[in-house]
């Protein structure tokens, strides 16, 4: 069980103070060992499908059914992990994840039809550990009410590029120069091993929300409207993300130079870790809805261009520039979850997001394929530009929804045990007894709450904010 630390909100939260938060370090780093493996899962099975199979449309296929599976699983996941903790959900994880990449390794290997790759996919994605989405919730949970949270938001998406810088080309690395498996056996040992790492750090683990005899409801994360409208703007993203992993592949062998796409794409997944430091580093005066409408728009703008890119040089930068704009999107939607979502189910809506975007990768992917294989790495460049345009169109519309909740939506177990029962009257005034100086007689005053006191909402368990307006 974790509990809500107290941060000094004169100093001005940094990477730093964050990372000297007691027993930081302890999930810290465990969680990157973890989560590394998952920045190869994609590009390994599809250089390893398209190997064997010589088409970018049946490497797509089968990657976006290992996306869908994970995106349908992902929040299931999280319920489990919120109500009987992260060790016991990530321990037959792992092992089933392992196992199941180990199999659809085997079978391409074996020149499998596609379809049964395809079948092969679905328990290879649904296995995926949600290790990122138990981060964050372990970090919401030291840091409840802390000005630190947007920081440790900002780290996370940090530590999530660095394993898409990474995961890509050593993937591509070990694919193209030792052999076309290696990547997704690499995977599959890398996740067992940090897994079990990762599940081994009990002390920092957030406190489960069994259903109590009280018969208490759980609030389940897509309940809230504000959730959904993130979902949707994470599709969009997820989309840059599969259309970029197609094309760059397919412009790479293009050029002739199959290894460049490892490099291609670091240099995007640089651009998101670089802006994902400047964002934790930045005090920021404006709030965190206009922040997310902003950061979409660069980005809607920057995937818009990048079909017209016909040189390595140009394609680099563009990509640059797009890894930029993901950034304070993906940050900024991530920390929005502590005010939208109650503490009893914020696993439960990382995992939303986390598989909103992997089921956007997959839709893209299948979609970059098909144009790629029939028009060339230009028209898989599109995908991104269409989908991110349609996310920003709904964001906007859609952008009242996320506005923070009123304390009568967003509640926990202790507010409902202090709240009357339903139906009940509300609480009278408080009274006050004074004797009157001349009398001596005893008399009684009602005495109203100051008005100011309810001008507050509630965030997560427990915690009070001033009302804000963005």
């Amino acid at each position: 069980m974790t509990s809500a630390v107290t941060t000094d909100t004169s100093a001005r939260p940094g990477y730093g103070q964050l990372l000297r938060t007691p027993g930081a370090l302890g999930f810290v780093l465990p969680g990157f060992a973890a989560r590394l493996p998952f920045g190869m899962l994609t590009i390994s099975i599809l250089l390893l499908v398209q190997h064997t199979t010589g088409s970018y449309a049946s490497a797509g296929i089968v990657a976006a059914v290992t996306g869908i599976s994970m995106a349908l699983s992902a929040p299931l996941m999280g319920i489990f992990t919120d109500r009987f903790g992260q060790t016991a959900v990530l321990l037959p994880v792992v092992l089933a994840h392992s196992a199941a990449v180990t199999g659809l390794a085997a079978l391409a290997l074996a020149g499998s039809p596609v379809w049964l790759l395809a079948l092969a996919a679905v328990p290879t994605g649904a296995s995926v550990p949600q290790v990122g989405p138990m981060v964050r919730a372990r970090w919401a949970a030291k840091l409840e009410g802390s000005p630190l949270l947007p920081t440790a938001a900002a780290f996370e998406s940090v530590t999530d590029e660095f394993t898409f810088v990474v995961g890509p080309v050593l993937a591509t690395a070990l694919c193209t120069g030792v052999h076309p498996a290696a990547g997704l056996v690499t995977e599959a040992t890398l996740t067992l091993l940090g897994g079990l790492l990762f599940a081994a750090q009990r002390a920092s683990q957030p406190k489960t929300h069994a259903p109590s005899l009280t018969g208490e409801k759980r609030a389940f994360a897509l309940s809230f409207p504000g959730l959904r409208v993130l979902i949707f703007a994470f599709l969009g993203i997820g989309a840059v993300f599969g259309g970029m992993q197609v094309s760059l592949a397919a412009f790479s062998n293009e050029i002739g130079n199959p290894g460049a796409n490892g490099l291609l794409y670091g240099v995007f997944a640089a651009g998101n870790m670089i802006a994902g430091i400047a964002m934790g580093a930045i005090a920021w005066k404006i709030g965190p809805r206009r922040r997310l409408i902003l950061g979409y728009i660069g980005l809607t703008a920057a995937a818009s261009v990048l079909w017209a890119a016909h040189s390595m040089i140009l394609l680099g930068a563009l990509g640059l520039v797009v890894g930029l704009f993901i950034a304070p999107a993906l940050i900024t939607g991530y920390t929005m979850v502590e005010q939208l979502v109650p503490a009893n189910a914020r696993t439960e809506a990382f995992t939303w997001l986390t598989g909103s975007i992997a089921f956007g990768q997959a839709v893209a992917v299948i979609l970059a394929g098909r144009l790629t294989d029939a028009h060339g790495s230009s028209f898989g460049f599109l995908v991104p530009m269409g989908a991110t345009a349609l996310a920003l169109t709904a964001l906007l519309a859609l952008r009242a929804k996320l506005a923070p909740k009123a304390p009568s939506r967003i509640v926990n177990a202790s507010a409902q045990e202090a709240a009357p029962a339903h139906g009940a009257a509300p609480a009278a005034p408080a009274k006050t007894q004074a004797k009157a100086p001349a009398t001596g007689r005893t008399t009684t005053r009602t005495t109203a709450a100051p008005a100011s006191r309810n001008r507050v909402n509630e965030r997560g368990m427990g915690h009070r904010v001033p009302v804000t307006v963005d």
